[in-house]
């Protein structure tokens, strides 16, 4: 199950672990506690709620430790002026005449309805390693492909109102 996987990746998989174990578990098993002091257990609703969240927890911790053991560590050595994993890139799209935003991660993190595209993806294959002003060809299959030009790359994930970027 190796997942590839970047130091930041990790590190976010590990806060997460922590404040999981930290701050969920004990709320999680003061929850089915409470659920099972409400008396007989075998129509008790709440019981078998709370222990199901408790458990979904669980899970997710384990899930996350696992990840963590068995991953490829990947190397980000782009440099600042390149794109690279956890750069967020604006191209314009020849195609269609405008511009779009898109942030490069790995398969983990991917969610391209939200502008977070796979490093293993057309497109983020194709856009490795390239520098601004380039003009990149995109081959989605053997029957189609487009261009798209880099026009910034962003090493930064905060916005110019001081928020952290979504994506």
């Amino acid at each position: 199950m190796n997942n590839d996987l970047t130091k930041k990746d990790i590190e976010d998989m590990e806060a997460e672990i922590e404040h999981r174990k930290l701050v969920l578990r004990p709320e999680l098993i003061e929850h089915v506690k409470e659920a099972r002091s409400l008396g007989d257990l075998s129509e008790n609703f709440e019981y078998y709620a709370a222990k199901k969240e408790k458990n979904a927890n669980e899970s997710r911790i384990r899930y996350l430790e696992r990840m963590i053991r068995t991953a490829n560590v990947l190397d980000d050595d782009a440099g600042d002026d390149e794109v690279g994993i956890n750069k967020t890139i604006t191209v314009y799209v020849e195609e269609d005449d405008e511009e779009e935003i898109y942030k490069i991660v790995t398969t983990v993190r991917e969610d391209s309805l939200n502008g977070l595209i796979s490093n293993e993806s057309p497109m983020g294959r194709a856009l490795l390693g390239k520098k601004v002003g380039d003009r990149v060809l995109i081959e989605v299959n053997k029957n189609y492909s487009y261009y798209v030009v880099i026009k910034k790359i962003d090493n930064s994930t905060v916005d110019e109102s001081g928020e952290l970027r979504r994506y």
